[in-house]
């Protein structure tokens, strides 16, 4: 079969993993209380993972390393104040909100807390704050299709619009069948899954490449400012309005309902450390895997033609068995193996091989 085939196969029973949990979620679902927040009963671990994973799963597997690679280092500043924001959120926000959204007769959701927080006998908080999230979620849903649909595409050739609403039937699905607890418990999923790959498509990539020397020499030939965090044309606001991208997480539904439906306020401490743990991991992939790309493709139009693919187009690569360790092929050496072939064993490690085209 062919790797096209097994990634196929992978996909199918993904789409089926998810829509068991769904399943399994629907059975441990007993009143609106149960669907709408798992019946506050989310572990630290559940609920750290699937708002990351909610709230940077696009972006942190196309957006940052397709800014990163096509831009340099200088683009990391965002990542930082994303982080940055995070922690401030799972410290400063997520004991308080877990405590009053109960003590305000029971809220549920966030425009039903600052309804009662506030006591806004008109009801302007609820429906103000219920149609802005309604708005501005309906552009930020859309661009996960979006992210969805693109790696249908450069996954298996297929119309992105297609990959979309493949994307959007299965999600639509699992939520209407599990709830809020179907959705923490896929975002769970996804979490471990981004990571580990994030992780692993870069150290692949370093290995292949002879280490870490080759790799920085690789793309200093490239750009040799790509490893500057403050260019020529950087000034303190473009870094003040970068890290200023954390603040948006005081305010995003998505993920301080997370924060309200986790057991205890006392387990949102532990529940901060492990998300902003998973958020290291993960934003030191996807900057790995930016670097990886530039010394791979060299910014080269005609080997990747949308920097946003770098994660995926690697990734793909990276589950071939020919992207072992051992060997060195052509469309993923350094300069230096594909102009003189029979240097191109690793310098750990001696061989009589030579590289050879796919």
């Amino acid at each position: 079969m062919t790797d096209v085939t097994y990634q196929a196969i992978a996909m199918i029973i993904y789409f089926v993993a998810m829509l068991a949990i769904g399943g399994w979620a629907y059975l441990r679902t007993d009143n609106f209380d149960d669907y709408m927040l798992a019946d506050r009963d989310l572990n630290p671990w559940v609920a750290a993972l699937s708002a990351g994973a909610s709230d940077m799963s696009g972006w942190l597997l196309m957006g940052l390393p397709g800014t990163l690679y096509a831009s340099g280092l200088v683009e990391g500043w965002i990542a930082v104040g994303l982080t940055i924001g995070a922690l401030a959120n799972w410290l400063l926000v997520a004991p308080r909100l877990r405590a009053y959204t109960e003590v305000a007769n029971n809220s549920i959701t966030v425009p039903s807390f600052l309804d009662n927080r506030l006591h806004d006998t008109r009801r302007l908080l609820r429906w103000s704050s219920g149609l802005i999230i309604l708005v501005y979620f309906t552009f930020y849903v859309s661009s996960g299709m979006v992210a969805g649909g693109r790696f249908f595409e450069s996954s298996f050739g297929m119309d992105y619009r297609l990959g979309m609403v493949i994307v959007a039937a299965i999600t639509v699905v699992y939520t209407l069948i599990g709830g809020f607890l179907a959705v923490s418990y896929t975002d769970f999923i996804q979490g471990l899954m981004m990571v580990a790959a994030l992780v692993m498509v870069p150290v692949v990539g370093v290995m292949h490449l002879g280490g870490v020397s080759n790799l920085v020499k690789a793309v200093s030939e490239v750009d040799p400012h790509y490893w500057a965090v403050w260019g020529p044309t950087t000034t303190l606001i473009g870094v003040i309005s970068a890290l200023a991208w954390g603040l948006g997480y005081f305010g995003q539904p998505h993920i301080i309902v997370r924060f309200m439906a986790i057991r205890s306020p006392k387990e949102a401490v532990a529940g901060g450390t492990i998300g902003i743990g998973w958020m290291l991991f993960a934003v030191l992939g996807a900057a790995g895997t930016a670097i990886v790309g530039v010394a791979v493709y060299q910014h080269d139009k005609s080997r990747l033609a949308d920097p946003e693919t770098v994660f995926i187009t690697l990734g793909k690569s990276c589950s071939s068995t020919r992207w072992w360790p051992d060997s060195c092929w052509q469309r993923f050496s350094p300069p230096s193996c594909r102009r003189s072939p029979p240097s191109c064993s690793s310098p750990h490690r001696r061989s009589s091989r030579t590289c050879t085209d796919r």
